[in-house]
């Protein structure tokens, strides 16, 4: 008997619940009997099941079960189902054998760092790296100013309810943002302003007007791929945003959790503008690579270092050490650097077809943002078409989208916008979703036309 055929055994046997977590499987000589193979065999198809994290090894003592499950090849029953709420990179493409690679390096390096509380602003050879890592996104900081932090998130949570040197007390956003940060705004009852996003940007002059007269102590915006629109500041917006800023002692908050998905290098970030600490920069690693790592990076001023660590440390005292060991480990030997080039092509791909299906399905009573190469898009229904309704009836065609009235303050409300992803959509099934959309749309308007006429 084959190795392979021992493997395949032992999983259908964990597959169907005969193996348990847990539990401990037989001796390399009892299995040489059950099976009829020799010893190496045997110790080969234990050794691949270590190997594959299946099983564990304990010293004079045997192998155990890991979990009670093992992947396996999934029905194709939900392939046309056509998942634009979903926001997660695309699991298709995610580096999940790369990175195991990476933990397994990491348990190794950092074996005793695991078992102690940690630096709270994160690993210092990991943000020596990040520090490396930001130069691509034309980021110069050093080390010393680099906060690792549980996603991006955390960092954005815990900047809305600290001081600010300016001392001013109020926030602006952008309208519509994401529901997190607007959690984040309810949670902590911040007084906040609102700047609308449309296909042209926003508007600088109003913008001006808010931070002259509202005593705003910063301003957050997504300056790339934004949140929902997709939409992206060219670098003239951006320097003029942060002249702004500048004259009427206002702190940014510069949210480019999709930077690395920038298929234009000479497109800078804010903080390239003013890189002393008027801009303050925050990235996630979730968007691109995986959600569950929940690491992001956030660039801090000095005069704010201390009171943000100890928000941070208050927080969760340190972000996982083995996850930024790994990550570490992951930018280092390059593999980040060849995910990134690989997500771009991904996406670019989708976006540019999601936008070529809106102008050849979308009907004119449907306005859309979004870009070729972003990850997000909107489209804006006619009244009185409230965005639930379209989620419902589209529900019952497999198609799943994106409710977008949360992600508005009150005096920006709006019912009848929806948010589209492309992350977890099938190239192509893009087209055949954005037609379903238009076509539930017109039928919604249509039953209401009929309705009234009655």
């Amino acid at each position: 008997m084959k190795y392979t055929d021992i493997i395949k055994s032992i999983e259908r046997q964990i597959q169907g619940g005969l193996l348990k977590p847990g539990g401990k499987l037989p001796s390399i000589r009892a299995l040489t009997k059950s099976y009829s193979c020799s010893k190496n065999t045997a110790i080969r198809a234990y050794a691949e099941l270590e190997k594959r994290h299946i099983i564990y090894a304990v010293p004079k003592s045997g192998y155990y079960i890991v979990e009670g499950r093992v992947n396996i090849n999934r029905s194709n029953s939900t392939d046309q189902v056509i998942d634009f709420r979903s926001a997660g990179p695309d699991k298709a493409i995610m580096p999940y054998r790369d990175f195991q690679h990476c933990m397994n390096q990491a348990i190794e390096l950092y074996k005793e760092e695991l078992f102690t509380y940690s630096q709270i602003a994160g690993l210092q050879s990991l943000r020596v790296e990040l520090a490396q890592h930001l130069l691509d996104l034309q980021v110069f900081t050093v080390p010393e100013r680099i906060y690792v932090v549980s996603g991006s998130q955390q960092a954005l949570h815990l900047l809305v309810s600290l001081p600010f040197p300016n001392g001013k007390n109020h926030i602006c956003v952008e309208q519509p943002t994401h529901f997190s940060m607007m959690d984040s705004l309810k949670i902590h009852q911040a007084v906040t302003y609102g700047i609308e996003v449309t296909n042209y940007g926003i508007d600088l002059g109003r913008l001006e007007d808010i931070f002259k007269t509202r005593d705003i102590k910063f301003f957050y915006t997504v300056s790339r791929f934004h949140n929902p629109t997709g939409y992206s500041y060219s670098n003239e917006e951006k320097k003029r945003i942060v002249e702004l800023a500048q004259k009427y002692d206002v702190y940014i908050i510069e949210d480019d959790y999709m930077g690395d998905l920038d298929p234009d290098s000479k497109h800078d970030p804010m903080f390239a503008y003013d890189p002393s600490g008027r801009v303050i920069y925050t990235k996630s690693f979730s968007k691109v690579m995986l959600p569950g790592l929940r690491l992001g990076l956030t660039v801090i001023p000095e005069e704010m270092s201390e009171i943000f660590q100890r928000a941070k440390h208050a927080a969760d005292i340190h972000s996982p050490v083995l996850m930024q060991g790994a990550l570490e480990i992951y930018l280092k030997n390059g593999m980040f650097r060849a995910h990134i080039q690989k997500m771009r092509q991904n996406y670019s791909k989708k976006g540019a077809l999601l936008q070529q299906a809106y102008q050849t399905h979308l009907p004119p009573f449907l306005s859309f943002t979004g870009s070729p190469s972003g990850f997000y898009s909107t489209i804006q229904l006619p009244e009185p078409l409230k965005a639930y309704q379209l989620v419902n009836h589209l529900e019952n065609e497999n198609v799943y989208i994106q409710d977008a009235s949360n992600m508005f303050l009150p005096e920006f409300k709006n019912e009848s916008m929806i948010r589209l992803s492309v992350s977890q959509v099938k190239e192509e099934l893009i087209e055949i979703g954005v037609q379903k959309i238009a076509e539930g749309a017109a039928e919604l308007l249509k039953r209401r036309s009929e309705v009234r006429f009655i």
